[in-house]
């Protein structure tokens, strides 16, 4: 049995009191430096989580692998939230987010794959996307190789302003076909 085969990825609702120490945990760990959230403490965490799940628009997911939480995942609506005005979205884009924190923190050889194919497989079976947008830090080089082996067509550089903080970052869209063709579905695919 393979790694991918071994797994059981699920995403739930996050609750921000419940989740943000754990969060605030992994937004401190130098893996996560893109998110430019290091220095917030588990108040600053919640109080930003309350504001995800108050906002209509956006919605942020804990990620459990075989029932131990691993990543934190949110979506958005990028006609209206962070790429209002920058990308010309279509009926059925959603914007996604990912960071993901290995149970134990030791990387394992197939983890990040089955956990970011599992995050693709939620947004387009269990929400519906037509296109999955992302706009990593164009210097987040491994993030961005993950998302071309995800089925992602890097469009151009834009500027996001992240409240208050501005970041050159690579726009790029993922349709449903996309990312059946992709590397990490295809072997997602073979590992079953």
């Amino acid at each position: 049995m393979t790694l991918a085969t071994a797994l059981s990825v699920v995403l739930t609702t996050a609750n921000p009191q419940r989740d943000a120490p754990l969060l605030q945990h992994w937004l401190s760990d130098p893996h996560a430096a893109f998110w430019g959230m290091a220095d917030l403490d588990e108040h600053a965490v919640e109080r930003y989580l309350d504001g995800i799940a108050g906002h209509p628009d956006q919605d942020a997911w804990l990620g459990l692998v075989n029932g131990i939480p691993a990543f934190y995942a949110e979506t958005y609506d990028p006609a209206r939230v962070l790429l209002a005005g920058i990308h010309d979205a279509l009926p059925g884009d959603l914007g996604m987010h990912v960071l993901i924190a290995p149970p134990g923190g030791e990387p394992r050889h197939g983890f990040t794959d089955a956990v970011f194919a599992g995050v693709m497989t939620w947004c387009f079976d269990e929400l519906g996307a037509e296109r999955v947008v992302v706009e990593p830090d164009v210097r987040n080089d491994r993030i961005r190789r993950k998302n071309v082996r995800a089925g992602f067509t890097e469009l151009h550089e834009v500027i996001v302003d992240e409240g208050g903080h501005l970041k050159t970052a690579m726009l790029s869209v993922c349709t449903r076909a996309g990312f059946a063709a992709s590397e990490i579905a295809r072997s997602r695919e073979t590992a079953a």
